[in-house]
């Protein structure tokens, strides 16, 4: 059957006895361009397939041109993986333009490939004239399409939590981030807090996210838990911590003798105020 349509020429002779008919407008969303094809391609690509070919057996015409999406990490991840490039820094420099030029470079890598695959299951669309993500005239065209959205005031600020790459200095997509998903063992704190009123003394926090340290604004406490203010017979320190994590903390401290010096409530804790690690938020 594949042999016969290309025989006949088959798709572009849909497309020749479709022309002038009512358009359907149909924008493929481009798989990234540094990789093969996969089944989530092939289930995609079959809907849209079925969608189109549905389009023009009812009575319009539908151009379908294949895309390539060149931009993002996938292709990034491998130039630097071929350059053993590990940082934004060495990035620089590199230069951007050089290493622009070489991502270019390897955006048709599998190209054949995909036409080949793509081919394999059926699915009629334009190899011939297809359209890069990193063309002028694309891009342009997507920063007029969010400007006309920015003017109809459909666009606004918002804030939220995502994942960040501090090797690129850029947020991650779900897709990026999954992409070199890997399970690492991060280091548990323990860090002090000296009272502000009563520099002498401090709080003990465990913490298992020791990188949202610099941005620290407040420590909790349970009002009904209690207490302890002990004292480092050997150094002399003095500390506030939860009475449960008191053998957690002798073990993990190394402190070889303390005094309990008084228990208290974690409501009477609230309210009291503490010198920050770092002075990035400190407004007095």
């Amino acid at each position: 059957m594949l042999a016969y349509w290309k025989e006949i020429d088959a798709f572009k002779e849909q497309l020749r006895r479709s022309e002038g008919k009512k358009p359907y407008t149909f924008y493929d969303g481009p798989p990234f361009a540094t990789g093969l094809p996969h089944y989530g391609h092939i289930a995609a690509g079959t809907i849209k397939d079925v969608m189109t070919r549905y389009a023009t057996q009812t009575g319009h015409h539908c151009e379908r041109r294949f895309g390539w999406d060149c931009h993002g990490l996938p292709i990034e991840y491998e130039i630097d993986k071929t350059y053993a490039i590990k940082s934004s820094a060495e990035r620089e420099a590199l230069g951007i333009e050089e290493y622009n030029k070489r991502c270019r470079a390897i955006v048709m890598k599998y190209s054949k490939e995909w036409e080949t695959v793509v081919g394999r299951f059926g699915r009629w669309i334009d190899f011939e004239n297809d359209y890069k993500t990193m063309d002028r005239n694309y891009m342009e065209s997507v920063w007029w399409a969010f400007k006309q959205i920015h003017d109809k005031g459909l666009v606004y600020r918002g804030a939220r939590i995502m994942p960040f790459s501090t090797a690129c200095n850029t947020v991650l997509s779900n897709f990026e981030a999954g992409s070199n998903y890997k399970d690492t063992k991060d280091p548990a704190l323990y860090v002090t807090f000296p009272l502000v009123d009563d520099p002498e003394t401090c709080l003990i926090a465990w913490t298992t996210t020791p990188w949202t340290l610099p941005s620290n604004l407040a420590c909790a406490v349970n009002p009904e838990f209690t207490y302890l203010k002990i004292q480092d017979e050997e150094k002399g320190k003095i500390y506030l911590l939860a009475e449960p994590r008191l053998k957690d903390v002798l073990k993990q401290t190394n402190m070889k003798k303390h005094k309990v010096l008084e228990k208290m409530k974690g409501k009477d804790l609230v309210g009291k105020r503490y010198v920050p690690l770092f002075d990035y938020f400190n407004t007095e």
